[in-house]
């Protein structure tokens, strides 16, 4: 699929700081038909998963989840400055799941990240001590996982007080959430590629938030840098 020019929908990229952004068409026939998604929402998924800076490669999601981090912590700029120079950040556990676009090059500057890979590490299950972590972060991982509830409660068990945990999912607001359980196996990545770890556990939609009190925390916000294309969202364990 071909890169095209589009007009920017942002000043500047939250990741990098750069201006320029690229564009690209990502879903394809049957993801869109296993999804049942409707025209206006496969255009603003298309633009959440293709829309681009074009000098750090992040797309919107992952965009919006630099923007979520960096506001969270009331730092004015982009986030490989909040990670190269702010003691903070730099003083914080921070544990990264699945690599958020580029945005490893930019976490792994501070002193303390570590890079871990699902399903190799059990969302569910995770191999933490309780309350031993300051932040966590993934970005589209949980729709994958088999209980997302479980995930979010083991989360709130490792993160210490104050910690906070901040991801993506793709969202179809018009809709409310389903399980993929009983439906034919769907799978993200790319066309014909039927890895497990890709395949579609939970389609959210605009009760996603139920979840997440749900599985004991008591504080959660989203950032938009457009909406409805894209949603990040940062939970607080108090």
């Amino acid at each position: 699929m071909a890169e095209s020019s589009q007009p920017s929908l942002l000043e500047l990229c939250p990741a990098c700081g750069r201006r320029e952004f690229s564009f690209q068409k990502i879903l394809w026939p049957q993801l869109v038909e296993e999804w049942d998604l409707g025209a206006g929402e496969a255009d603003y998924i298309d633009l959440q998963q293709g829309f681009r800076c074009a000098n750090c490669k992040n797309n919107l999601r992952c965009m919006t989840l630099a923007a979520a981090i960096t506001r969270a912590f009331g730092f004015n700029g982009n986030l490989e400055d909040f990670c190269r120079t702010d003691p903070r950040i730099r003083a914080l556990h921070v544990i990264e799941v699945n690599p958020a676009g580029t945005l490893s090059h930019y976490l792994e500057l501070l002193p303390r990240y570590q890079l871990h890979c699902f399903p190799q590490l059990d969302l569910q299950q995770m191999s933490f001590d309780d309350s031993s972590i300051d932040v966590i972060i993934h970005s589209d991982t949980l729709e994958h996982v088999p209980n997302s509830r479980a995930a979010l409660k083991e989360s709130q068990r490792v993160l210490k007080p104050g910690g906070r945990l901040f991801y993506t999912v793709p969202i179809v607001v018009g809709r409310m959430s389903r399980s993929r359980r009983g439906l034919p196996a769907s799978y993200h990545g790319k066309p014909g590629s039927p890895r497990a770890d890709y395949a579609v556990q939970t389609e959210y939609g605009a009760d996603f938030w139920c979840e997440i009190f749900e599985a004991g925390f008591q504080e959660v916000s989203l950032t938009s840098l457009t909406f409805p294309a894209s949603v990040a969202i940062s939970v607080t364990k108090i």
